[in-house]
């Protein structure tokens, strides 16, 4: 009874309306037209940074990251509509589900002509950048300036578009992409003009190729275990069970550092071969198997991921610095995210794409000066989805009708509107695949979670709460039979409201002749 009295609780307040309305937002404080930094990673987990706490806060800090918390303030419950690359990015370009937009996974191409929040910004007199990854099978539209990586892009030496034009470049890519994006904002830019500049990095996505200054970071120390690393997925249905993202499986020779990165110089070669090659001597003699193997690769794995993020980090570090040192810090915002969660360990696993936490969580800080309280935090649920309406009102902007979030200024002022949202649709598509997930939708609230595995006809109903981890499925459970009908109701009006239609069949995959 108490289970089913404190998930009404948590829901009726914002059963009336998926789509939010508009609230009204002044801050007497505020500038007109802030300068807006939106510096965006790539399979950034929240459990890899240290300003949400966990078991590699201590090992592996991120103290400039951190600085937006300590200045700002940091989100607890942000979240993904869509856990995989290309979708996310669509997301927050157009504020539209992954349905509406287009990009339902990595293998469709992005329009570009379609309405995005960087062309609504022009209108209004700001100048718009983008630097980094794009990811999304088409020019760059809507930006007075993009540099972007094809594709994935290289993390050394890598090449880059400016529009059509092909550049290439000489360095690590996370260093590169900073160099850029703070080129324009010294030299390129017109200055006379608030600015938004997204700055996106290919790091840490797999395969996790350090900087050559970090390649032996680590060396000593020993990467905390996630409890569940050895999960045997008893307590979940057949998507669990049959994924193949693990690292028992498969994780390959190049995601371990067996072999040696193709674009690499000679000069960067050898660099890369004192690191490497003693400890891949050490590895092949000892002649792992089992558990221990396993354990050895979750080492390899998380050493080098992290090292990747220490050079997110001090890249961080150096816009800030510039920031304050050129007096713009004063009227911009600094926005860091993610395009989703990722597995570092947790169920056994990398990658993302499910709706388990670890990939249907992303992290989300943000410091606004004179409007934002040092040290804040949110546990409003929020989503990607929210993104492009957010630069939208922050800039003064007309909210578009048509799109499906809701401005976060509001929040970032402590201001939580009374009909802000109590749960959050998500969607993924991308099956048959790379790693087997299986497709399925879902709703959550702050206390439960519900997945449908549409394909396989199964459930799974979470107590977030009493299992955080998402280890047990309580569907088939009596005593949550109240919540996993309401949540079922709240899973077809959601779907209504978002104007979700009925998936298309499943793609076979083709036959190889």
């Amino acid at each position: 009874m108490n289970t089913r009295r404190n998930f009404l609780k948590t829901v009726s307040l914002g059963a009336a309306a998926a789509v939010l309305p508009r609230p009204a937002f002044s801050a007497d404080n505020a500038k007109k037209q802030p300068n807006i930094l939106f510096i965006f990673s790539d399979d950034h987990a929240f459990q890899a940074i240290s300003a949400y706490g966990g078991r590699l806060a201590k090992v592996a800090p991120t103290p400039n990251i951190d600085r937006l918390a300590k200045e700002g303030m940091i989100f607890t419950k942000s979240y993904v509509t869509n856990s995989i690359c290309a979708p996310c990015r669509a997301v927050i370009q157009t504020g539209k589900h992954s349905h509406i937009n287009g990009v339902l996974d990595n293998r469709q191409r992005f329009n570009a002509d379609q309405q995005t929040f960087p062309k609504l910004l022009r209108k209004v007199g700001y100048q718009t950048a983008i630097v980094g990854k794009w990811h999304l099978k088409a020019i760059p539209t809507g930006f007075d300036y993009s540099e972007v990586l094809p594709g994935q892009g290289n993390y050394y030496n890598p090449t880059m578009l400016i529009g059509p034009k092909r550049v290439k470049h000489t360095g690590y890519v996370t260093d590169i992409v900073t160099d850029l994006g703070l080129d324009w904002l010294k030299n390129k830019r017109d200055k006379s003009k608030p600015f938004m500049l997204m700055l996106q990095h290919k790091a840490p996505h797999r395969r996790w190729n350090p900087n050559l200054k970090h390649l032996n970071l680590f060396d000593d120390v020993e990467i905390p275990e996630p409890d569940n690393l050895f999960d045997d997925y008893k307590g979940r249905g057949t998507a669990a069970a049959k994924q193949d993202m693990s690292i028992a499986k498969t994780m390959d020779r190049v995601d371990l550092k067996l072999v040696t990165p193709r674009t690499l110089n000679a000069e960067q070669k050898k660099v890369w071969d004192a690191a490497y090659q003693p400890k891949n001597a050490k590895f092949q003699a000892a002649k792992l198997e089992g558990k221990d193997l396993i354990r050895w690769k979750y080492q390899r794995y998380l050493k080098d991921y992290l090292r990747c993020i220490r050079s997110v980090d001090e890249n961080v570090g150096r816009v800030l610095k510039y920031l304050d040192e050129s007096g713009l810090a004063k009227n911009t915002i600094v926005i860091y995210s993610s395009d989703q969660g990722f597995y570092l360990g947790e169920h056994g696993w990398f990658d993302k794409r499910f709706m388990y936490k670890e990939s249907f969580r992303t992290p989300l800080l943000a410091r606004w000066p004179g409007v934002t309280k040092p040290g804040s935090t949110s546990a409003d649920l929020v989503q990607n989805l929210d993104y492009a309406q957010t630069f939208l009102d922050i800039a003064g902007a007309p909210d578009p009708s048509d799109m499906q979030g809701a401005s976060l200024k509001p929040l970032l002022a402590g201001k939580t509107p009374a009909s802000w949202r109590k749960s959050l649709y998500y969607h993924y598509y991308e099956f048959p695949a790379v790693h087997s997930v299986r497709r399925h939708e879902g709703v959550a609230t702050k206390t439960h979670k519900l997945i449908h595995y549409y394909d396989l006809d199964e459930w799974e109903l979470f107590d977030l709460v009493k299992d955080p981890d998402e280890m047990t499925s309580q569907y088939a459970n009596p005593k949550y039979a109240s919540v996993v009908a309401d949540l079922k109701t709240e899973l077809i009006r959601l779907k209504a409201a978002y104007k979700v239609t009925k998936p298309a069949p499943l793609r076979q995959p083709r036959r190889r002749t």
